[in-house]
């Protein structure tokens, strides 16, 4: 069972989010908060496996919920998803950076939604199309982080190879399948880069990839 804990200050995004996720028999909602404050309470409260977050609330802000859900390792094991609107660029590095595992823009289709919500479970980076590519504009026009290319260096040539696959958004079987390896060996490349590169998730994986220069993508 999917645990997922709702965040926004619109009572009627959650009551629909809510009649999407509580229809499906593997996933269920454990709690609702209205702001960020109250949703890092109910998040070391019930440990759900998925905290839906939207990034601009009253009282306490998404970004800062997920930097304190983050830095909390008793909720190392809640893989926080951002609900943004198009065109919130800045809000969007900022979450990365602060931990978010993903976002999802708030019109998104029903059908696309409870995919998402698994794919976040499993601890996979989820990223929109569009978000996607605002990160991806960002990062190889953006000056290199210091040192992000040095931390790369500790990487194996397979694991180098696993978190290209990963910032060109490939889950771990379609890992496997490029990499010609099992998706058990895929995901523990995986999991060896992202423990070496103290990266929190996948998502901060596809950060690191681009600040350093590992990954351009097609049409610079």
């Amino acid at each position: 069972m999917i645990r997922v804990l709702l965040v926004d200050d619109q009572p009627l995004l959650r009551s629909g989010f809510r009649a999407l996720l509580d229809a499906e028999d593997d996933i269920e909602v454990v709690a609702e908060a209205a702001d960020g404050k109250e949703g890092l309470a109910l998040a070391k409260e019930h440990l759900p496996d998925v905290a839906l977050i939207d990034i601009q609330m009253p009282v306490m802000d998404g970004i800062e919920a997920t930097r304190r859900i983050a830095a909390d390792p008793t909720l190392a094991r809640v893989h926080v998803v951002m609900l943004t609107n198009y065109g919130l660029d800045e809000y969007v590095f900022n979450a990365l950076r602060a931990g978010a595992a993903g976002f999802l823009v708030k019109d998104i289709e029903p059908e696309d939604f409870l995919p998402a919500v698994r794919v976040a479970a499993r601890g996979d980076a989820l990223l929109a199309p569009s978000i996607t590519r605002k990160l991806i504009d960002r990062y190889v026009t953006a000056p290199l982080h210091m040192g992000a290319d040095a931390a790369l260096e500790g990487l194996t040539n397979r694991e180098r190879e696993a978190v290209v696959l990963v910032a060109q958004g490939l889950s771990n079987d379609e890992i496997a399948d490029r990499m010609v390896i099992s998706p058990l060996t895929a995901k523990t490349h995986v999991n060896r880069a992202m423990a070496k590169l103290h990266a929190r998730d996948r998502a901060q994986l596809v950060v690191l990839a681009y600040e350093s220069g590992l990954v351009a993508p097609r049409n610079r």
